[in-house]
């Protein structure tokens, strides 16, 4: 992990606070380049670009970005404009708003405004993403599972993300939704990857030596599946309970942190 990634990820499992201390996005914005920054919001997940975007303009404003830009990539014609290629190559950061992350991946995946991310990703500029917008973070991403239900057997729909992100797959609104068993389903599947699930108004900071620090109220829940000594996962009885055993989980607040190399855990003060 982490050879061809040098920005920073700031991943936020939805519903962070944006009208009070605002403080998981105005770390981000920090990152970003602060007053200096020039902020790309991409509303492609949601089905509402102009008002979403808007919110989030006013907020990363009141929070003193002098330069904002709403990317409403709407369409593969759009993302292959030569217009918006321009603006994210301008941008010093980007920030995916909630909403759908298909949306995000069928409308962007091999285009040139992909391109463009991915470059500018490289090339140590930072990307935000909420809820749907953290899920797309990472190489395979959870798109459909059951929630507020004990895990089962091949219940759990996963496709290709953005692949900034490698070695994980992140869930959102974790907590509060109860997705404890689809991640577990996850990781079960993809034993070699961690399932990291970041409850709302929480994020994780990932820097480019592959390390994430947590911010925010609540918790990041890591899975980490290289310990499982066995499972029932199969094709066969699909609508069977799921059965673990020895997979390692960590339950992390602000001011711990986690290396995704060593996969170890971190106290940061």
């Amino acid at each position: 992990m982490g050879e061809k990634r040098k920005g920073t990820l700031i991943i936020i499992g939805g519903a962070e606070d944006k009208y009070g201390d605002s403080k998981i996005l105005e770390d981000a914005l920090d990152i970003m380049g602060g007053r200096d920054a020039r902020v790309g919001i991409i509303t492609t997940a949601t089905e509402h670009p102009r008002e979403v975007g808007e919110d989030y303009r006013e907020v990363f404003r009141r929070l003193g970005a002098l330069d904002t830009d709403i990317l409403n990539i709407n369409s593969r014609d759009d993302a292959n404009g030569e217009d918006n290629v321009r603006r994210i190559q301008d941008a010093t950061g980007f920030f995916f708003t909630g909403g759908d992350q298909l949306r995000i991946t069928s409308i962007l995946g091999g285009t040139r405004a992909y391109e463009a991310l991915s470059c500018s990703f490289r090339n140590g500029t930072a990307v935000a993403g909420t809820s749907a917008g953290a899920s797309v973070m990472s190489n395979t991403m959870i798109v459909e599972g059951n929630s507020n239900d004990a895990a089962r057997k091949c219940t759990l729909k996963m496709a290709p993300g953005l692949s900034f992100l490698e070695g994980a797959i992140i869930d959102q609104h974790f907590d509060q939704r109860g997705r404890l068993g689809r991640l577990m389903c996850g990781v079960a599947e993809n034993p070699g990857i961690l399932g990291i699930g970041i409850d709302e108004d929480t994020a994780i900071v990932v820097s480019p030596d592959d390390k994430f620090r947590v911010i925010g109220s609540n918790a990041v829940t890591v899975i980490d599946g290289t310990s499982i000594k066995s499972s029932n996962v199969s094709e066969l009885n699909p609508d069977e309970i799921l059965t673990i055993t020895n997979a390692t989980i960590h339950i992390l607040s602000a001011g711990y942190g986690f290396d995704l190399r060593k996969r170890e855990v971190l106290r940061l003060h």
